[in-house]
C-alpha cells in the first residue's frame, strides 16, 4: 500500500539484522510490497527506542517506510505477530535460523512472491507450535522449491518419463528430479527412495489445503532428498543446517 510522496507501508517478516554505526541496525525484511529488501531503524538500539522490541527475528509486522537514497527507513511499526518467546526455544530457534536463511539465500530484492509471503508466515507460526520444529523443515523446503519453479517433480522419471517401478526412485540432483531404476545415477552420493518414501515426498509437496499428517513426518531418505536438491540449487549446504543437525542429537524435551 503507498502512501503520497516517498512514504509507503508494507507488512514485512524480520529474516535478520546488523548494527550500523552507533545506534542504528539494518534489518533484512521479506515485505509483501517489494520482496526482499534491507532497511535502516534509525536509533533503534537506543534504550527508549519504539521501534526494538517491535522488530525481533522473524516477527511479522506493518511497517511504515520513507525510501531513501541507499536504504529505506524504518519510521514506524504496528506488531502483527511474534512468535519470539516460543522461537527462543534452541531446536526451534535452530529450525526458524534455517527458514531465514534459505529465504534470504533465495528470494531476489525487490521481487515480491506472495506465495513465499505466506509459505515464510506459516511456517513461522508452525515452528512455534510444533513439538518437533525440525520435522517442518524438509516441508518448508520443499515448499519453497515449489514457489520458485525449482521443485523437483515426483510423477514420472526427469530422465525418460517413464513410471517409477514399484514406485521406487532415485533422488537425481543434476537432472533436477527423480530418476527410476534404469536412469538412476551411479556416483557414490545417489541414494534411492523407497515406495514409503515417495509416497512422504508427495505428500510433503502437497499445497496446504491438501496437506495431511503425513506431510509432518517425513522419512530420513526423504528429508535427505530434499536437503540435496536445496544444497544443489545453493549451492552449499546452508549454515543453520549444521547447528539443527547437532541439535537433532539432543531430545526437545531435555532442552531448556
Amino acid at each position: 500500500m503507498s502512501l503520497p510522496g516517498r512514504v509507503y507501508k508494507t507488512r514485512a517478516i524480520v529474516l535478520r539484522s546488523h548494527n550500523l554505526g552507533e545506534a542504528d541496525r539494518i534489518y533484512t525484511l521479506l515485505t509483501q510490497a517489494r520482496g526482499k529488501l534491507d532497511a535502516v531503524g534509525k536509533g533503534v538500539r537506543r534504550p527508549k527506542s519504539h521501534l526494538a522490541g517491535r522488530l525481533e527475528f522473524l516477527t511479522e509486522t506493518l511497517l511504515t517506510l520513507h525510501r531513501g537514497r541507499n536504504l529505506d527507513v524504518i519510521t514506524g511499526t504496528d506488531m502483527v505477530h511474534s512468535t519470539w518467546s516460543a522461537l527462543v526455544r534452541p531446536h526451534a530457534f535452530g529450525a526458524a535460523s534455517v527458514i531465514a536463511e534459505l529465504t534470504d539465500a533465495f528470494c531476489e530484492p525487490d521481487l515480491p512472491v506472495p506465495d513465499i509471503y505466506e509459505l515464510v508466515r506459516g511456517a513461522v507460526r508452525g515452528l512455534a507450535r510444533a513439538a518437533d520444529p525440525s520435522a517442518l523443515i524438509p516441508r518448508f523446503q520443499l515448499r519453497l522449491l515449489y514457489a520458485l519453479g525449482l521443485a523437483p517433480p515426483s510423477d514420472a522419471c526427469v530422465r525418460c518419463a517413464g513410471p517409477f517401478v514399484d514406485g521406487e526412485a532415485w533422488a537425481d540432483v543434476d537432472a533436477g528430479g527423480l530418476s527410476c531404476a534404469a536412469c538412476r545415477p551411479h556416483h557414490a552420493d545417489a541414494f534411492g527412495l523407497s515406495a514409503r518414501d515417495l509416497d512422504g515426498f508427495r505428500a510433503l509437496a502437497a499445497p496446504r489445503a491438501l496437506a495431511t499428517k503425513e506431510a509432518l513426518r517425513p522419512t530420513p531418505a526423504t528429508a535427505r532428498a530434499i536437503d540435496a536438491f536445496i544444497t544443489y540449487h545453493l549451492g552449499k549446504r546452508p549454515k543453520a543446517a549444521g547447528v539443527l543437525s547437532l541439535l537433532a542429537q539432543v531430545p526437545a524435551a531435555a532442552t531448556p
